[in-house]
């Protein structure tokens, strides 16, 4: 059964509108080329039920995994830890597995993401739409959700398969 929460049954945030879509891309690009390497977290959350927490950014289409970019100061777990907090709501109560790093070459030619698997977590609320998240929820992992990313099913079939990481996203 799948359980999502959506501003507008699907379409875009109808707050981020105007010129703030936009602005949000452009300093994304900026931040991508001034920065040296760029290394980013996500999460494979996972129920018992068989069930994967997914989300879909206003400013990227389709559902991925929850996760973001590690801070100066910061440790990947704790960025993890801060990202699922902003973007799911959901804090983990076990430590998360380190599945894989990886190569995300379709960003840029420097861009690392660490990718863990999480089964020991606390939902604090149910997620609802802001400025950066249009939809997220928890699905069946045979009933995802239309507009799942590439990379993102990949990952998941190498977690179902218990595979090894590949080494590009």
């Amino acid at each position: 059964m799948e359980r999502r929460t959506s501003a507008n049954g699907g379409g875009g945030d109808p707050g981020l509108s105007g010129w703030r879509r936009p602005m949000l891309r452009l300093l994304h690009l900026y931040f991508r080329l001034v920065r040296g390497v760029t290394f980013g977290v996500r999460a494979a959350v996972l129920t018992e039920k068989g069930e994967v927490f997914l989300v879909r950014h206003t400013y990227v289409p389709g559902w991925q995994l929850p996760g973001g970019g590690v801070e100066v100061g910061e440790t990947a777990e704790e960025a993890l830890a801060r990202e699922l907090a902003e973007e799911a709501c959901i804090v983990p109560t076990g430590a998360p597995r380190l599945h894989g790093l990886y190569f995300n070459r379709r960003i840029s030619r420097r861009d690392h993401v660490a990718l863990y698997v999480l089964r020991d977590f606390r939902v604090e609320r149910v997620k609802q739409p802001d400025r950066e998240i249009a939809e997220a929820g928890f699905f069946r992992l045979d009933a995802l959700p239309e507009g799942v990313t590439p990379a993102t099913l990949r990952r998941l079939d190498e977690i179902a398969g218990d595979l090894p990481p590949a080494a590009d996203w």
